[in-house]
């Protein structure tokens, strides 16, 4: 029998992506759950793409809680830690998000390590990587986000400090570990379920705005991320070693440019008016928002992918105008 993967949080819109090309490649797989009624949704999933489900299996866990994890690791070859905890708006303090994050991952690699598994590869995040590059000196996985950097949101700073926190462990304890860091992720959804990223599109579609703010993004295909993670997973050279899976950048009003030419019968939905930036630094000091887009804007956007071409012979197939369209299309589907 091939090597088991699990891979948590399976009904995620990156953990469905991974699932499905690990079971297209022959590997099966086992995913957490927090509700195992969400298990139907995910074989569905997978069907619709004509992948078998016969090597799928599902189990139990909360990143929440510690008792669901032995039981998750047993007979586990390989790890996907995708999951992130689930935050409400408004309900949680920047305090609780910060530890909930770290003790969430922790979790996994604890459970992990004890199971003697051979490899976790963890999502990561750009704003853990390249939020404090203010050069024209294209980031890196060498380079690391400072947690007090004005303006960084307090969901970019639970993923750093998480990322902290999990490469301390593994090289305390010895676990092989590799993270995979993705910028807005876009592109196509399975079984309905969409990233946080899709706000970005979706603001410019459905009316909640009347200006275009000028900031760009670094944009990352989910069908890109999901390969760059299967190949840390059985990458010997992987090992020990943090990968930027990214596809280009994008300004705002450039998107709103691409829907105008593409997707014409869209145009009455979108804003006319550009927020120019100097509007955005102005108000900044009155604003959590604009702080945060006042970071967006003094940031470097065109990071390197040379360590995952390098190592892992990994290569981004989807355009950054492709995952747009893609995007806009399942939005309105």
């Amino acid at each position: 029998m091939s090597e088991l993967t699990l891979v948590t949080g399976g009904n995620g819109f990156l953990a469905l992506h991974i699932i499905h090309q690990l079971l297209a490649n022959n590997h099966p797989v086992r995913a957490t759950l927090r509700n195992l009624n969400k298990a139907d949704a995910v074989r569905n999933a997978m069907a619709a793409t004509g992948v078998s489900t016969d090597q799928l299996s599902f189990v139990k866990a909360d990143l929440l809680n510690d008792d669901d994890w032995p039981k998750a690791m047993q007979d586990v070859t390989y790890v996907m830690s995708v999951a992130a905890p689930v935050f409400v708006n408004g309900e949680t303090t920047t305090d609780e998000m910060n530890q909930t994050a770290k003790n969430g991952t922790l979790r996994i690699l604890k459970a992990a390590k004890s199971a003697a598994v051979k490899r976790v590869v963890m999502t990561a995040n750009f704003g853990a990587v390249g939020f404090s590059n203010h050069t024209t000196r294209p980031t890196t996985e060498a380079d690391w986000t400072d947690p007090n950097e004005p303006g960084l949101s307090d969901y970019e700073r639970s993923k750093l400090l998480a990322e902290r926190a999990a490469w301390n462990f593994a090289r305390k304890e010895n676990l092989d570990f590799a993270t995979v860091a993705a910028g807005a992720m876009l592109g196509k959804p399975l079984a309905g379920h969409i990233s946080g990223s899709f706000g970005l599109v979706n603001q410019l579609l459905d009316g909640s705005s009347k200006f275009i703010p000028d900031i760009e993004f670094v944009i990352s295909n989910v069908e890109d991320v999901a390969n760059a993670h299967v190949r840390a997973m059985f990458t010997p050279e992987a090992s020990d070693q943090r990968f930027l899976a990214t596809n280009g950048a994008i300004t705002l009003p450039q998107i709103a440019t691409l829907i105008r030419k593409q997707r014409p019968a869209l145009v009455e939905k979108l804003p006319h008016r550009i927020l120019p930036a100097w509007v955005i630094r102005l108000a900044a000091p009155f604003s959590a928002q604009a702080r945060n887009g006042k970071l967006f804007l003094s940031i470097n956007h065109h990071p390197s992918t040379q360590n995952a071409q390098q190592r892992l012979g990994w290569q981004a197939k989807h355009s950054v105008n492709e995952t747009i369209l893609t995007t806009v299309d399942a939005l309105q589907a």
